[in-house]
Order: structure tokens, then sequence, then C-alpha cells
């Protein structure tokens, strides 16, 4: 069995509801069945959490995978939270025992104290912005792909704790111009990514 752990930092929050970041953990619990060859656990930051057993749950996964929309060019503050909190909970607990230096030459190995290595992540972000923000020539993100951009601080956190990455997906203009049409194609798209990533 594979182990998969979910994270939903879809949060709540004036007019944002995480709808479509709770539709997604809804596709997970169907594809991540014990039919599937999987066991799964699931966190929601909108609701109270234990931090040993978060240090355990990422401990205990294969692969962790983080729903979140991108509010202010970075990730929901309860999310953010959520990492502060856990992650130095994991200090020494798992999750990594250092920041990899040496007294004797700190200027370099930084990043090599994880503790996670072998098991892997995958992320999905849900965003206002078009497409074509992030590709056409003269638009707001400079033909800056989201994760060369927005999710690298994301990714360094993640190699911080030695885990690999596995290639997400990204969904957008979601909130101004969604439609019953465009949250059909993308519920379809991601599920057809996980069939793809995951059932090889």
């Amino acid at each position: 069995m594979t182990k998969v752990f979910i994270i939903n930092g879809g949060q709540k929050f004036a007019h944002s509801g995480g709808a479509f970041n709770s539709t997604l953990t809804a596709i997970d619990s169907q594809f991540f069945t014990k039919q599937n060859g999987f066991d799964l656990q699931i966190t929601n930051i909108n609701e109270p959490y234990d931090l040993q057993t978060e240090v355990e749950k990422f401990v205990w996964a294969d692969v962790i995978i983080y729903h979140f929309p991108v509010w202010w060019f970075s990730m929901p503050y309860k999310l953010k939270e959520y990492f502060d909190l856990v992650l130095t909970a994991g200090h020494r607990k798992g999750l990594y025992y250092s920041d990899g230096r040496k007294n004797d030459n700190p200027a370099i190995n930084y990043d090599t104290g994880g503790s996670l290595a072998g098991r892997k992540y995958m992320v999905t972000t849900t965003w206002n912005a078009p497409e074509t923000a992030f590709t056409l020539p003269n638009e707001f993100f400079n033909e800056t792909p989201v994760d060369a951009g927005i999710l690298f601080g994301f990714h360094r956190m993640n190699a911080f704790l030695s885990l690999e990455r596995i290639d997400g997906i990204h969904f957008h203009d979601l909130e101004k111009n969604v439609t019953d049409e465009k949250i059909a194609f993308n519920t379809n798209r991601y599920e057809a990514h996980l069939k793809q990533t995951f059932l090889k």
C-alpha cells in the first residue's frame, strides 16, 4: 500500500470558501482507496489539529499532496501557520535533524539535514489569475511559470525536508470567471493527472 497524506489548505476567509480545494480533496478520497492500493490520511487546516499527530502523518506518508489557493502571491495565512507550527514541532522528530551545516565549515551544505528522504510531494494551486498572465509576453508574471516563480520558496521548503517533487497541476481563473463548465473541466484534468501520475 502507498501511504498518501493530503493537506487541504483551502482556507475559509472573506469571500473565499475553499470550495474547489475541497472538491480536489474529495476526488482524492475517491481515488486513493485501499482497492486502488493506497492508505489515506487527510488534514483540513480549517479544523483543529494536534502538532505531534501532524508530524506523525508526514513521517508516515510515502506521498504528501498539498492543495491551496494563492492569496496575494503566497499561501493562506492559516496554511503558513500550519507549516510554521508543524515543521518546528518536527525538528529532530522525523522531519529534519538540522539545517545540515557543520560547525567546522558553516558556509556549505545548507539544506542537507532533512529526514524525509525517499518520500515525495505534489502541490496543486488555485488562482484568480488566468493562465495567460504567466505565459504571454508583457503580462503580469513576465512569462515566469508558477513553480519557478511564486512557488519557488514552497518547493525549497519541501527540499529542506528532503522530499522529492512530483509534478503538480495549477488551476487558473477560478474566481472572477468561474463557471460550472470550468469546474468540470478542471476536475477532469485533476482526475486524469492522478491516473497518469499514480497508476502508471
